[in-house]
């Protein structure tokens, strides 16, 4: 298969090319963040604190939740990717094999679901969040965990996550507000 193919070139590329001492505890360390959107839920809950910010805390939350069931829910159970580990078992890996199936790359998903939203917040500060997705999803490939295809699909559930979270916020605030009315 063609896209087979290409992730595996891209990984391979990636694993003779790139890997060193350095980026191996910098990508170890950046793919830790996104276990179980640990560093998203944190940021997503901290905005609730701010009243200027609680509702693209609930934006986050929401956009969180529902890609966690888009793809770890829905997704990887019903397509059941095995990992790029388990096919070719001659890269070491740096981190513990991951449990779930491959495809799509949650890291992927969640990061850039909170980094779609924050680009409504902060323009600047969306920049930073997309820099870090981007190292977020590319640390997945780093590690052998995750195919290419796996990431880019994420990305798009990710985005798409966070459109529909801000959809349903908006219509329930409208709601909410017409009621007050």
């Amino acid at each position: 298969m063609i896209i087979q193919h290409i992730d595996f070139s891209i990984l391979n590329f990636i694993q003779f090319y790139l890997r060193s001492d350095f980026l191996d505890h910098v990508m170890i360390g950046i793919s830790r963040l996104g276990n179980g959107g640990a560093i998203w839920i944190f940021i997503g809950v901290l905005l609730l604190f701010f009243k200027k910010y609680r509702r693209y805390g609930i934006m986050i939350l929401t956009a969180l939740l529902i890609e966690f069931l888009i793809v770890d829910v829905v997704l990887k159970p019903m397509v059941q990717r095995i990992r790029p580990y388990n096919i070719n078992s001659e890269i070491e890996l740096l981190v513990l094999p991951p449990k779930s199936y491959s495809f799509p790359s949650g890291h992927a998903g969640s990061s850039f679901a909170v980094a779609t939203v924050i680009k409504f917040i902060n323009k600047k500060f969306a920049a930073f969040v997309i820099i870090f997705s981007i190292l977020m999803a590319f640390s997945r490939l780093y590690l052998y965990v995750h195919f290419p295809s796996d990431v880019i699909a994420g990305i798009l559930v990710g985005i798409s996550c966070s459109l529909l979270a801000i959809k349903i916020y908006d219509k329930f605030y409208n709601f909410i507000k017409m009621q007050k009315l």
